[in-house]
């Protein structure tokens, strides 16, 4: 078995209602590449400086007839996906994909966790290493709204054996509490209860982008919405919430140099009006609990979508 990092955020996936006009959208704002994947040239890949960075796939037809817009799911690396899906269900999750195989890739699965939000598992077939610090292009942080941090915190503790980083006082919208992998690993990203005026739970990952003003401007021009910002955060970093031009939301983040900023003390942006993704797996939802799916969706019942999801080149570094 490969030797594997877990916990770590290894690989991101968007799940586009139009891909191809995703493209240029992304092009300019993150300023990404497009590559197609060798195993299916339907799942194309954004890459910087010739590294694979995310994957970029069409939704699913099921997901689309549900409600569900365009969406991101991040995964986080696990040592055996079948057994961390597993201790996540009886802990309250839901199976949106049940663990499956893909070659020369490693094995995955999607899960929703107790408050609805969306994550992947990704067990990687290959071992590897990469730099703590994100380069740009690549992702810097990830944020969970959450209808309670707390309990959230609790799930994801045990799933992931994450460690607590430390907290911030955003007054009077409560503590942004702060995770990483192990003592002395780079901070992940942080996790704090959701605002009335935002509509569910959700992960919301950012790009490390060299102007998160720019990133504003360009999203803007080119047929996105900036949700909010640019604003300062504490650390010196600045930071935007976009949402692209088919609807999938995600943040930028510009990092000072040698410094490690977290993107806290800020108001919220208030997600889509339309279903959010964590509630839209990629198949139509039944009227109980969802069942175990056995095809994929970064979102079933029984029911297969269009495309193998998580299709990458052989797993990158972040092990």
């Amino acid at each position: 078995m490969a030797a594997v990092t877990p916990g770590r955020f290894i690989w991101h996936e968007l799940l586009s209602t139009n891909p191809d006009a995703a493209i240029p959208f992304y092009k300019k704002v993150v300023g990404w590449d497009v590559t197609l994947w060798d195993q299916d040239p339907g799942y194309r890949m954004f890459t910087s400086n010739g590294v694979p960075m995310a994957g970029l796939m069409q939704l699913p037809e099921q997901a689309s007839q549900g409600g569900a817009p365009s969406h991101w799911v991040a995964y986080v690396s696990v040592r055996d996906a079948d057994q961390t899906v597993a201790q996540a269900v009886r802990m309250g999750a839901m199976t949106y994909l049940e663990p499956m195989d893909v070659p020369t890739v490693g094995r995955v699965a999607v899960l929703a966790d107790p408050q609805g939000a969306t994550f992947g598992v990704y067990q990687p077939a290959t071992s590897g290493q990469s730099p703590e610090d994100p380069p740009l292009g690549d992702f810097s942080w990830h944020e969970l709204v959450a209808d309670d941090w707390k309990t959230a915190w609790e799930f994801y503790k045990a799933l992931f054996n994450w460690e607590p980083d430390h907290q911030y006082d955003m007054g009077p919208m409560g503590t942004y509490w702060m995770f990483r992998r192990v003592p002395g690993s780079r901070t992940l990203g942080g996790m704090f209860t959701r605002p009335p005026e935002i509509p569910h739970a959700h992960w919301l990952p950012y790009v490390h982008v060299a102007s998160a003003h720019r990133a504003a401007e360009l999203g803007g021009k080119y047929g996105g919405r900036v949700m909010h910002g640019p604003m300062e955060v504490p650390g010196g970093s600045y930071i935007t919430q976009l949402m692209d031009s088919q609807g999938a939301v995600f943040a930028v983040q510009a990092i000072p140099a040698k410094t490690e900023s977290v993107p806290v003390a800020r108001k919220p942006s208030t997600p889509p009006s339309r279903k959010p993704v964590e509630k839209q797996p990629v198949a139509a939802r039944p009227a109980a609990k969802p069942a175990p799916t056995k095809k994929p969706v970064k979102k079933a019942a029984p029911a297969k979508p269009a495309r193998r999801p998580v299709k990458k080149s052989a797993p990158r570094r972040k092990r």
